[in-house]
């Protein structure tokens, strides 16, 4: 059987009040901890599913380590890659030749960075193939000077596939009429689309041989780009390979280069978390508002119960109780509620969009174009937790109030 102090509280928060106020006052606290808790799990699923999504799309095109020499330049990369091979955790590596280049088809001009690349190797390294928009990686030959394009970069050249473009080169030829940039014709035999405006709209890809010869580096390369077993332990690995590695390299990882980006939506997370917790904070006044108002109506209650033997630390159980059902309500349905629209808001914001007729995320202002959202159970637990503890923190004033309620005092007027 139940002690006295949860039937009594539990009858209280059933119980028809007589004061509809208070009434009113309980369902506000329960639907603003419902709404903050909600909000908070919603932002914070966008927050993991935005940067999930932008790891996973800037680890697409880019690497989880590189290894460039000291001049920008490596002539025996064959030999490097033996001697990085031999730790465990290396799964795959690629050379590559990096510069920037100018690309001008007719009229239009734009600027791009031009990587080269083995297509049979790249694979080991990037996600290229599961993005291709037209053609394939391995259209690349060496010798046939082809050239795959971000989809956005292509279409602002108003190219297809099949097209020419010209690619000059930012290092000149000194001849006798002077200075002269070196241009090479291409021919655009695919387009890709990663879904990220910086690389869709400003990166070309060409063979690697064929960007040796524009670019004058004979056998040499720009660097190494190596794939993890675990990306998240590159910086480890990172450390441990500079030790091992005989040569002038310089290493990095995706943790360096792209540091920023990650740093910057871990604050942002935090900062939301703090900010929408205050409106849990404040559905957790009306709760102190609630039971205040509740102990001077049930002062007689109280009075009698007192007189019948219940202690102080009873009455203190009986509204504490009271007010804690109302967080717990609440919470539970914050909790389902926010899950359920964090589960599907990639499918509610392009209906926003359409009923709006406006593009919410534009491709060229953000790095994603659209809303990804990945619910973790532990922000979950972590958000209904602070609820309760808010929820039953507002308890302890009212409550302690309800205790030290005198019986004389509360009947005198009854």
């Amino acid at each position: 059987m139940l002690p006295y102090e949860i039937r009594i509280g539990l009858r209280y928060t059933r119980a028809q009040r007589r004061n509809h106020f208070i009434s009113f006052i309980s369902v506000t606290s329960m639907a603003g901890i419902a709404l903050g808790v909600m909000a908070l799990i919603v932002v914070m699923s966008v927050m993991n599913g935005f940067q999930e999504e932008l790891r996973a799309r800037i680890l697409g095109v880019a690497s989880h380590m590189e290894i460039t020499g000291g001049n920008g330049q490596l002539a025996d990369w064959r030999g490097l890659a033996e001697q990085v091979a031999t730790h465990p955790e290396v799964r795959g590596m690629a050379p590559f030749v990096a510069s920037q280049g100018l690309l001008v088809m007719g009229s239009d001009t734009k600027g791009a960075l031009v990587r080269g690349l083995l297509p049979e190797e790249e694979a080991k390294v990037a996600d290229f193939a599961e993005h291709m928009h037209s053609g394939a990686l391995t259209d690349l030959r060496a010798g046939e000077f082809g050239i795959i394009l971000g989809a956005d970069l292509a279409r602002a050249l108003g190219l297809f596939v099949g097209d020419k473009v010209a690619l000059i080169a930012p290092q000149g030829v000194v001849t006798p009429a002077g200075l002269l940039p070196r241009i090479r014709q291409f021919t655009l035999v695919g387009t890709f689309r990663m879904g990220m405006h910086e690389y869709d709209a400003g990166l070309a890809l060409v063979h690697l041989q064929d960007a040796q010869r524009l670019y004058r580096m004979g056998d040499s390369v720009s660097g190494l780009r190596v794939k993890l077993a675990d990306m998240d332990r590159a910086p480890w690995v990172l450390r441990e390979l500079a030790r091992s590695l005989h040569g002038d390299y310089y290493l990095s990882d995706w943790t360096m280069s792209h540091a920023s980006f990650f740093q910057a939506v871990q604050i942002e997370k935090r900062m939301m978390f703090i900010i929408l917790t205050l409106i849990v904070a404040v559905a957790a006044f009306n709760i102190v508002s609630t039971l205040v108002m509740a102990v001077t109506d049930k002062q007689a209650d109280i009075a009698i119960l007192r007189t019948l033997g219940a202690s102080p630390s009873g009455i203190m159980v009986i509204f504490m109780i009271q007010g804690s059902l109302i967080g717990i309500i609440g919470t539970l349905a914050g909790v389902v509620s926010g899950v359920l629209l964090a589960v599907n808001v990639e499918k509610l914001v392009p209906m926003i969009e359409r009923a709006l007729g406006m593009d919410l995320f534009p491709a060229d202002v953000y790095y994603i174009s659209e809303l990804p959202s990945r619910v973790d159970w532990g922000d979950v637990t972590t958000v209904g937790t602070v609820a309760l503890l808010l929820a039953f923190l507002a308890t302890l004033y009212p409550s302690w109030r309800a205790a030290r309620v005198q019986p004389a005092e509360a009947l005198r007027y009854e």
